[in-house]
């Protein structure tokens, strides 16, 4: 009992001698940390900006094959992106049918010759009697249609003997060029006409690529301007490319096709790859300061639907060396390039911008700088 009371006591008379000291020896004050900033100084300049558009390769020109000749189709052994020569097989029609036509049409032709030379022989006779008054002029005449009508069916028996040799030679179809074949259009085996798809071919090395843009963007393009064309498969590539078509009405609203040829392709480029294009236009200002895009103070989207060279807003928080501390400005920039942004006013060179943790930054906050 009078060890609790003792304790009760000593804990009062700590009370008492807090409460009487004074209150800034009570508690001390917490100042907030200061944080340290990373920054990037602004020094290199630009005077373009890329726009990129996602596509995807296609030939240039596509080339479809087929038979001068109905019949049917032997077996047909094609395959897409299959490579061919030129005069390669590429299908053969059966030629026993042609054969056949080719034996009837020349059993035709010596049948017209027989007649042909019966119906001359038969005039000459007749021309002879008729010198001798045996018979009358009107057999001559008659003798003489028939000569004229059979050396006709003969000529005729001849030229479609040719048609039947030709077609005969026309079995085999064979490749146009040297090329890959895009598509296969005919089955083994298969009756077809005149003219009728076998197979789809395109030139190895002739490429392009499509995608549509904006009326501000097609305005600042031109036929011969070059490109830049990254394989999405392989990042580290890229081709060169030219502008060789603007469409001069929109696919849809406000969306206008653009073509770009590839030059010199690799023989390793196949059609269907994904590629990105890149165009560059020139920013509507001098020059432009390139900043990294983790500057940027994320409040809406950046590019929105502004044209390649309409500057748009942006928030970044610049240091001041007087005061050590940030402060948020608004500048202009001219869109993307790689991974920066592109100032384009709001920026003098020399000045430092936040390059990171600019999400926990407020406007006038004290911060340590970062060695680069």
């Amino acid at each position: 009992m009078k060890i609790m009371k003792r304790t009760f006591c000593l804990l009062a008379a700590t009370f008492l001698v807090a409460a009487c000291l004074p209150e800034d020896d009570a508690a001390q004050d917490v100042e907030a940390p200061v944080r340290g900033l990373k920054t990037v100084l602004v020094a290199e300049s630009e005077h373009s900006v890329l726009r990129r558009f996602p596509s995807v390769l296609q030939p240039s020109e596509l080339t479809t094959v087929g038979f001068e000749i109905g019949g049917r189709l032997k077996e047909i052994d094609l395959k897409v992106g299959q490579v061919v020569k030129e005069g390669e097989v590429l299908a053969q029609i059966d030629d026993a049918t042609l054969e056949i036509q080719v034996a009837s049409a020349e059993a035709a032709v010596e049948q017209s010759r027989v007649a042909a030379e019966n119906s001359a022989a038969n005039l000459a006779r007749q021309e002879e009697l008729l010198t001798r008054g045996v018979v009358t002029k009107v057999a001559v005449d008659n003798a003489k249609t028939d000569a004229t009508a059979s050396a006709q069916a003969f000529v005729q028996a001849e030229r479609a003997l040719d048609t039947a040799k030709k077609s005969a030679r026309d079995t085999n179809l064979l490749a146009p060029f040297d090329g890959i074949i895009s598509s296969v259009d005919a089955q083994s085996f298969a009756t077809v006409g005149v003219g009728s798809a076998i197979a789809t071919l395109y030139q190895a090395g002739g490429f392009e690529v499509s995608f549509t843009v904006n009326y501000d963007t097609v305005n600042r393009l031109a036929i011969g301007k070059p490109a830049t064309l990254r394989l999405a498969d392989a990042p580290d590539r890229t081709l060169r490319g030219v502008v060789t078509e603007l469409g001069a009405s929109a696919d849809t609203v406000s969306s206008f096709p653009v073509v770009i040829t590839l030059q010199d392709a690799p023989s390793d480029i196949k059609s269907g790859m994904a590629v990105e294009v890149a165009l560059e236009f020139d920013i509507p200002a001098e020059l432009g300061f390139t900043i990294p895009i983790s500057a940027a103070v994320v409040e809406g989207n950046i590019s929105g639907t502004r044209s390649p060279t309409e500057p748009a807003p942006l928030k970044l928080f610049v240091y001041d060396p007087t005061t050590e501390t940030v402060n948020k400005r608004e500048v202009m920039i001219a869109g993307i390039r790689e991974n920066s942004v592109l100032v384009i006013s709001g920026l003098e060179a020399g000045e430092r911008v936040a390059s990171a943790g600019v999400s926990f930054l407020t406007d006038g906050q004290s911060v340590t700088l970062l060695e680069d």
